[in-house]
């Protein structure tokens, strides 16, 4: 029997070049996004491989359309979340900011707690999400956004760990990109920034192999590990931005 992946944010993007290479690995996939016309147009592509479901994680029937796709592909092995949103707010714009945190953490906890449910019943599986080295420090440019992939690490760094207390057969992959090449940053002047079909070939790696943490890539694995070791003090007083 093949092999069954939901991913969540799968019309374009990470999402998108992800999906696409399960379906050349002749995975059953299961996609959702907002875009029911970018769904269908995806599905075309391999239609005995692929069903879809139109969601909005942020809406509260979310989690019943999540579990909606899962029957329609007849369970789920593999649950990727590459569903999120960021922007540079220096002015601090409350609604920018409180929009990225409805969708990276309201959203976020809608979709992974109902995989987790569901994976907790039907004896387990392997929970991915994307989230980004931007979690690694608070950046001042981009608060809401950090903040938010800060938050996501930790839930999953703690859903791991109740998995383990609640003797759960349930793998967990926090896959943490650089800066990607995708309509997030469009028109944005970031440094070592990846095309999207390489990185998903990492990702889909880092699942394989069931990497607990994947930063991608390696350029990237350096710099938070040096990131890593600047001092508040000191990183309160950098300058990070972009032009």
């Amino acid at each position: 029997m093949a092999k069954r992946v939901i991913i969540i944010g799968a019309t374009s993007g990470i999402g998108y070049e992800v999906a696409k290479e399960y379906v050349k690995m002749g995975w059953q996939v299961g996609v959702a996004g907002r875009r029911q016309e970018a769904l269908e147009t995806f599905q075309a592509t391999a239609p005995d491989q692929i069903v879809i479901q139109s969601l909005d994680v942020t809406q509260e029937d979310a989690a019943d359309k999540l579990l909606a796709l899962i029957g329609k592909l007849g369970g789920m092995d593999l649950f990727l979340l590459s569903s999120g949103i960021g922007s540079q707010n220096p002015n601090l714009t409350p609604e920018v900011e409180i929009n990225t945190a409805r969708t990276n953490v309201e959203g976020f906890i809608r979709m992974v707690t109902a995989a987790f449910n569901y994976f907790k019943i039907n004896g387990g599986g392997h929970l991915a999400v994307i989230s980004s080295i931007a979690g690694t420090k608070g950046m001042g440019s981009a608060a809401a956004y950090s903040a938010t992939k800060r938050f996501q690490n930790t839930y999953i760094d703690a859903l791991a760990q109740l998995s383990r207390m609640q003797q759960l057969n349930i793998t967990f992959t926090d896959i943490r990109p650089g800066f990607v090449e995708t309509a997030l940053l469009k028109d944005r002047n970031y440094p070592m920034l990846m095309q999207a079909d390489r990185v998903a070939a990492q990702i889909i790696s880092a699942i394989t192999h069931k990497k607990r943490v994947a930063v991608i890539d390696y350029r990237y694995a350096i710099m938070v590990f040096f990131w890593k070791l600047i001092p508040s003090w000191l990183w309160e007083r950098m300058a990070v931005k972009n032009k």
